[in-house]
C-alpha cells in the first residue's frame, strides 16, 4: 500500500483530519470551488515539503502534516492568492517544523507559524481576500438574513456598528472570515467529537475559550473595549484556535496545571491584542506566545498527584472463645 510506505500511521491525526474535513465541506458550500482548489494546493505542497526533508533523514512523512496543511488552508481568507497560500504552507512546514527536526521536535505550531507569516508579510493582499458567503434559502427563511455586511465582525465592532451584527449570522457562519473559522456550530461539534474521543485535551479548549470570554466581558463592561463579549466570541478565530490550535499535542504542555495556564496565555493575549492593538486579530500571536512558554510552564508547574491505591482490607479474625 503506497500510503503505508509514505506516511507514518497516526490514528489521532486521522480523527483531527475527519473533523477538519467537516469544516472544509461547509466552507466549500459557502465560498465555492476555490476553497477546494486552495486546500488541495496547500495539502500537496505541505506533503511535498515534508517529504523532501524527511527523505534526507531516511524517515516517513508524518500524517500530522495533513492536519497542518488543512489547518493552515482553512485559516486563510477565501480569495487568498494561490501563490500566497503556496508560500505560506512551505514556510509553515519547512521553518515551523522541519528545521527543528520534524514531527515531535517543533517548538511552535506549524500552521500558526505559516498563518502569521503570510498575514504579516502580505497584509494588504490578505485584507482584500474576504468574500461574502453564499446563504442557502433555508437559513434565509429561518433566521431572517437580508444582507451580509462587507466588513469582518471585529472591524464592525471596533467602529461601533454592533447593531449591524446578528448573533445567528455569526453562529452559523454567514459573515466575512477565514474559510474554516466562521461556522461556530461546526467547530463546536468538532470540539465535542475530539474531546469525547480523547483526541484533544478538554482543559486546553476550556481554559483558552473561558479566558477570552472573561476578559472580553471585563473590558466591555468596564468601558475599556467596544467588543461586546457575545459577538466577539463568535467573531474571528478564537473558537477555532481553542479547539484545533491550542490542543496541538506537540507544542502544548502536558501537565494538567500547565494546560490551564497555557490556555490563559493564549486567550488573554488574543483579547489584549484585539482590544488595544492595531492588528485585526490576536489569536496567532496568542498561540505562538503560549508555544514559547509551554516547556517552561511544564517545568515549573507541579505534577498531578497520583491517587494512592486503597489498602486491601484484612479479613476479620475470629476472637478466641
Amino acid at each position: 500500500m503506497v500510503s503505508g510506505k509514505l506516511f507514518q500511521k497516526q490514528v489521532i491525526m486521522r480523527r483531527v483530519v475527519g473533523a477538519l474535513l467537516l469544516l472544509l465541506v461547509f466552507a466549500t458550500y459557502l465560498y465555492g470551488w476555490r476553497v477546494l482548489a486552495i486546500n488541495a494546493l496547500v495539502l500537496a505542497l505541505g506533503i511535498l515539503t515534508e517529504w523532501l526533508f524527511e527523505r534526507a533523514r531516511g524517515r516517513k512523512v508524518s500524517e500530522a502534516v495533513i492536519v497542518t496543511s488543512l489547518l493552515f488552508g482553512l485559516s486563510l481568507p477565501p480569495l487568498v492568492p494561490f501563490w500566497v497560500a503556496a508560500v505560506g504552507i512551505v514556510f509553515a512546514v519547512a521553518v515551523g517544523k522541519a528545521v527543528f527536526g520534524g514531527f515531535g521536535r517543533n517548538i511552535f505550531n506549524p500552521a500558526i507559524t505559516g498563518r502569521l507569516f503570510v498575514y504579516i508579510s502580505f497584509p494588504t493582499l490578505m485584507q482584500r481576500s474576504w468574500v461574502t458567503p453564499r446563504v442557502p434559502e433555508f437559513f434565509t427563511n429561518l433566521i431572517g438574513i437580508d444582507a451580509i455586511t462587507s466588513a469582518t465582525p471585529l472591524d464592525i465592532m471596533r467602529t461601533g456598528g454592533q447593531e449591524a451584527l446578528n448573533f445567528w449570522h455569526l453562529f452559523f457562519g454567514f459573515r466575512l472570515g477565514s474559510m474554516g473559522e466562521s461556522a461556530i456550530w461546526l467547530v463546536l461539534i468538532a470540539g465535542v467529537y475530539l474531546t469525547v474521543t480523547r483526541t484533544a485535551q478538554w482543559r486546553l479548549i476550556v481554559s483558552t475559550f473561558l479566558t477570552a470570554a472573561a476578559l472580553h466581558a471585563i473590558f466591555y463592561f468596564t468601558g475599556l473595549s467596544d467588543l461586546a463579549p457575545h459577538f466577539a466570541l463568535m467573531s474571528g478565530s478564537i473558537l477555532f484556535i481553542s479547539v484545533f490550535m491550542s490542543t496541538d499535542p506537540v507544542s502544548a504542555p502536558n501537565k494538567p496545571a500547565s494546560q490551564w495556564l497555557y490556555g490563559f496565555i493564549i486567550g488573554g493575549t488574543t483579547v489584549l491584542i484585539r482590544s488595544f492593538a492595531g492588528f485585526p486579530e490576536g489569536t496567532s500571536f496568542g498561540v505562538l506566545l503560549g508555544n514559547t512558554f509551554a516547556s517552561l510552564i511544564d517545568e515549573i508547574m507541579p505534577a498531578a498527584k497520583k491517587k494512592k491505591p486503597a489498602a486491601a482490607k484484612e479479613p476479620p479474625t475470629e476472637s478466641p472463645s
